[in-house]
């Protein structure tokens, strides 16, 4: 590798050494990448769900809608973050299913309704989100892709004198151990952390984190009505349910604390 090449590399990668300190994540003290703003961050999250809003629709008034937004906003009163401009959207959407977006907007479709059942279970899907968002998850994602990104063109650039064919095959090999090694891990590691994370919210918020465990439980039966058919967990986004439920049964000691310090308040 040419000498000015090979500083590039070493340049490049003491950047995203220094800034993968320069933030820790709530309550688990992870230690994060990420390259922006706060300000940023909620920006693009804004821009983001305002074009959903044109583009899909959405419930305003009604006992659900009513609902999301009240227990979005008794989760977001006690999550720990100052620059979120919290807005809880109910989406008409047969899919099971709820996200986040930075900066505090955060959308449930109206088929997951059908597996919260209750205030309690909605409150373990609203608070997941809500951890999403304070761990600043979509802003971490984004920086690991960027610092990916920096190092592919770095390792592409120090293959130029290879041959096309050799060159083509080690950046899809690249590409495919950046995926599976490095992307799909940590958006696991999100999942995890954020039902981690949410189980204290929702405790906090005076929501019997035991309801979380029932509500998962739901949903992996509603996961194996449809045939279940999951990739293998290094191969996904998500962690298996079985994962999920034990992690959040072993946390339970640790929320159910919080959840009686909260009834007593």
């Amino acid at each position: 590798m040419p000498p000015a090449l090979l500083r590039l590399v070493i340049a490049a990668l003491l950047t995203l050494a220094v800034a993968a300190g320069c933030a820790t994540a709530p309550e688990t003290g992870r230690s994060q990448l990420i390259l922006m703003d706060p300000a940023q961050e909620a920006q693009m999250g804004l821009k983001a769900f305002s074009q959903l809003k044109e583009q899909k629709p959405y419930i305003t008034s009604g006992k659900n809608a009513d609902m999301v937004r009240r227990v979005g906003r008794r989760i977001a009163k006690v999550a720990p973050v100052e620059y979120a401009d919290w807005e809880f959207v109910l989406f008409e959407d047969d899919t099971p299913n709820a996200f986040a977006l930075p900066g505090g907007k955060v959308g449930v479709n109206t088929g997951i309704l059908e597996i919260t059942k209750n205030e309690a279970g909605l409150a373990t899907v609203l608070a997941h989100e809500v951890a999403h968002v304070v761990a600043r998850h979509g802003a971490e994602r984004a920086s690991q892709t960027l610092g990916l990104q920096m190092l592919g063109a770095i390792a592409d650039a120090a293959l130029a004198q290879n041959a096309p064919g050799a060159r083509q095959g080690i950046m899809q090999a690249y590409g495919l151990g950046a995926q599976v090694g490095v992307l799909l891990p940590y958006s696991r590691v999100h999942e995890l952390e954020a039902d981690e994370l949410g189980l204290l919210y929702m405790a906090r918020a005076g929501y019997n984190p035991q309801e979380a465990i029932a509500f998962w439980q739901r949903f992996q039966a509603y996961n194996r009505e449809q045939g279940g058919g999951k990739p293998p967990e290094f191969l996904s986004t998500h962690p298996l349910d079985d994962r999920r439920i034990a992690q959040l049964r072993a946390m339970l000691p640790r929320a159910e604390a919080e959840y009686a310090r909260a009834s007593k308040a």
